[in-house]
């Protein structure tokens, strides 16, 4: 169950593996109010000709970090007219808005697809406390990064942008919870009885379906 802004639900998502995933043809129908929300109003989305997945999420959750493997597993087997995008939001927290610095500096030096999991697991399986300058500096150290670099973007008034251009939609989705999936600016995946990660998976895929059957790309 997704972290919210005051505590974590009971749900306890176990790291499937994404094989575990029944076919979607097998999925009961969705339940409105209960696999999913609309997103009221539908909101405009940056992939032109495309179907949007938008990923919210924080370093700071735990478990956007048992998704994260997930996710990027399905990502490779999406089609060609669905793009996801992921957008660390911060809750207005200090803490949070750090890690999303930390998120898109690592992206501006391309070097996120080589930390972004290293990140989830510095945090809650090392306890390391990712949540200051300092902090993530030192961390960085033998992590073969120009420091200098990382700096400047982390601090960079394009990584600021960035973070506040997240929130901004954080708040246009209505987004009280993470990790939580956005479908072409519509749907929003709740997975209420959701036994684990794949099952919000599964319902996302869905909600592709049904974005495409209704035209709703970008």
């Amino acid at each position: 169950m997704p972290l919210t802004r005051r505590h974590f639900n009971r749900l306890i998502f176990g790291s499937f593996a994404l094989a575990t995933l029944p076919p979607v043809a097998a999925q009961a129908a969705l339940a409105e109010g209960e696999d999913w929300r609309a997103i009221t109003p539908p909101q405009p989305t940056d992939a032109p000709g495309k179907i949007e997945v938008l990923e919210f999420f924080s370093y700071g959750c735990p478990h956007c970090g048992s998704l994260n493997p997930l996710l990027k597993q399905w990502k490779s087997t999406l089609p060609e007219d669905v793009v996801l995008r992921r957008v660390p939001i911060t809750f207005g927290r200090q803490a949070w808005a750090n890690l999303a610095r930390l998120f898109y500096a690592l992206e501006s030096l391309e070097a996120l697809d080589r930390l972004d999991q290293a990140v989830f697991t510095a945090l809650h399986e090392q306890r390391v406390k990712l949540y200051t300058e300092p902090a993530i500096l030192e961390w960085l150290g033998d992590k073969e990064i120009d420091l200098q670099g990382f700096k400047d973007a982390f601090n960079s008034f394009d990584v600021q942008t960035k973070v506040g251009r997240s929130d901004y939609l954080a708040e246009r989705y209505q987004i009280d919870a993470v990790p939580t999936l956005a479908v072409a600016g519509r749907y929003a995946v709740l997975g209420h009885k959701a036994k684990g990660m794949p099952d919000l998976l599964a319902i996302a895929d869905q909600l592709i379906d049904r974005a495409r059957n209704e035209g709703a790309t970008g």
